[in-house]
């Protein structure tokens, strides 16, 4: 009896800073890249509405039939 194990219970030790700081940088870093990307895009997009308006290739008015 003298040599039995005890068994450990798992112990919560409450969330690691670091670790919590590491999660963040990285979540804002992905989700800051995605709102460059869409915001790139709709830059495209309208720069490339204006190139075409002012080309003469496309018009804004509605055409009388």
């Amino acid at each position: 009896m003298a040599n039995v194990p005890k068994i450990g219970k798992a112990v919560y030790k409450g969330p690691s800073v670091v670790k919590e700081i590491i999660y963040g940088i990285t979540l804002g870093l992905a989700v800051g890249g995605l709102w460059k990307m869409h915001h790139w895009n709709n830059q495209r997009r309208t720069k490339e509405f204006y190139d075409l308006l002012e080309k003469g290739e496309i018009s804004v008015v509605a055409e009388d039939e």
